[in-house]
């Protein structure tokens, strides 16, 4: 068997793998990217960020539609559930055909479809639809992201799953007047608010006593009551069993403490979490892999200096944007022959939970700083007395922003409602910069604006 050399392999080619390889290919290097679909971006554009928020924004104009509309105001919207997804599916459309012209126009990559597996620290064999291949690669990344867990659930085949629902071409293509969400996390509370905005009656079911278990308990008490009220939250259920209905619906069996009860929907969304893809093959040749994925510091490398784990694989930071970092460290770590010269930074990346509203936060919060003993000032800013909020009825929530007690450096903070997603970054930079509240209170933010509100969270100090 012919064995092909490669400076670089990449086993994935989503936000973990393809900055990377870019890099490395623009400084002459060859490149090797394998992945099952085929085509650059990962999970992300497939079934994850993308699709899930093109749903989102249709679902937030619906929802601020008929919020004008309940103070009078002219102008009505109709629901057309097969547009919406029709929607989603031409973004992403769009966007696999932008990856495909950026792979075309760069030299030195080459994009496989396959299954990589490990044979040798340096030596890959992928599995093709033309047989098998092998690589001799110089150096690895592993970015195999992560997959959909399903629990042993007797039934669970009779649920959806983010993977059917976001999916190019989703299974779900008629609006349900019952949806049921088994898990309270971001994926299942984020699609229990799209569908509820759009209409669906939609019961969540959550395990334990917290939605959106590990976040900071704070931050989860300001946003509940925000969500809406026509969600059904139950929380402490197990569920035991999934069954077809003879109507063709769902019927979920669930446990509360010691009673047994069911309860009847159209479909069920089974959003308990997803698990890290390893591939086959690694802990074979020595890669330490933990039940949170492939065990990395912050220069990303595994037990082989030469092969490095970024994404969702090393469980650090599942997000998209926290993979692309990854993904830049690894190719300046490469390029400065295995010698770490740069760091993935994991406290200060942002986290947005695309509710509606939304929720974001970053950095060291109230829970965590109490768990680690560090005294905090707290800066507020209601979005009450906002005049962006104000003109966009959209008044709940707030900003808090988290200093050190005795220096007042910006350690984190938390958004709760309009514009979350946008302004934390902009206290993730603060914060990973080192600004204090002084600094944060003497830079003129734009007005009308909410971002104006992180100045004025600052001056709550004072």
């Amino acid at each position: 068997m012919t064995i092909q050399y490669t400076d670089l392999l990449t086993i994935g080619a989503g936000g973990g793998a393809y900055p990377a390889a870019f890099r490395l290919a623009r400084a002459g290097r060859s490149v090797v990217m394998v992945d099952p679909k085929g085509v650059m971006s990962g999970n992300c554009l497939y079934e994850g960020c993308v699709p899930s928020k093109a749903i989102r924004e249709t679902a937030e104009i619906y929802q601020s539609q008929r919020r004008f509309a309940e103070r009078g105001l002219p102008g009505t919207i109709t629901v057309d559930f097969a547009k919406i997804m029709a929607h989603k599916d031409s973004i992403q459309s769009r966007r696999y055909q932008q990856h495909a012209a950026d792979l075309a126009a760069t030299p030195n990559i080459q994009m496989i479809q396959g299954k990589a597996r490990f044979i040798t620290p340096h030596e890959v064999a992928v599995d093709t639809a033309d047989g098998e291949r092998r690589f001799q690669c110089a150096q690895v990344i592993i970015a195999s992201g992560s997959d959909v867990f399903i629990p042993p659930v007797p039934g669970s085949e009779f649920c959806l799953t983010s993977h059917d629902l976001y999916k190019p071409d989703p299974a779900l293509k008629i609006l349900p007047e019952r949806m049921i969400v088994i898990g309270g996390g971001y994926i299942g509370l984020e699609t229990a608010t799209f569908f509820a905005a759009l209409g669906t009656r939609v019961t969540l079911l959550q395990r334990g006593g917290q939605l959106l278990n590990g976040m900071d308990p704070g931050m989860v008490a300001l946003l509940t009551p925000l969500l809406d009220p026509s969600i059904h939250i139950l929380t402490g259920i197990d569920v035991t069993a999934v069954e077809v209905t003879p109507e063709g619906g769902r019927r979920v069996h669930y446990t509360h403490g010691e009673e047994n009860d069911t309860i009847d929907g159209d479909v069920v969304l089974m959003a308990v979490g997803r698990r890290p893809v390893i591939p086959a093959g690694a802990a074979e040749i020595g890669i330490t892999v933990t039940r949170k994925g492939v065990a990395v510091g912050p220069d990303l490398r595994t037990a082989h200096p030469h092969i490095y784990a970024c994404g969702d694989v090393n469980g650090r930071v599942p997000l998209f944007h926290a993979a692309v970092r990854q993904s830049m460290v690894a190719a300046h770590n490469i390029l400065g022959g295995n010698i770490p010269m740069d760091y993935a930074d994991f406290r200060h990346i942002p986290t947005t939970i695309f509710t509606l509203p939304a929720a974001a936060y970053v950095g060291i919060t109230p829970a965590l700083a109490e768990a680690q003993g560090i005294p905090l000032q707290i800066g507020r800013y209601d979005f009450e007395e906002d005049s962006r909020a104000q003109i966009l009825e959209r008044m709940e929530g707030g900003i808090q922003l988290f200093f050190a007690a005795d220096s007042l450096r910006l350690l984190g903070g938390w958004v709760v409602g309009i514009d979350a997603g946008a302004l934390i970054g902009q206290i993730g930079t603060a914060a990973a910069h080192g600004l204090t509240a002084y600094d944060l209170a003497r830079f003129a933010d734009q007005h009308p604006m909410s971002a104006e509100g992180i100045g004025k969270a600052a001056r709550s100090l004072f």
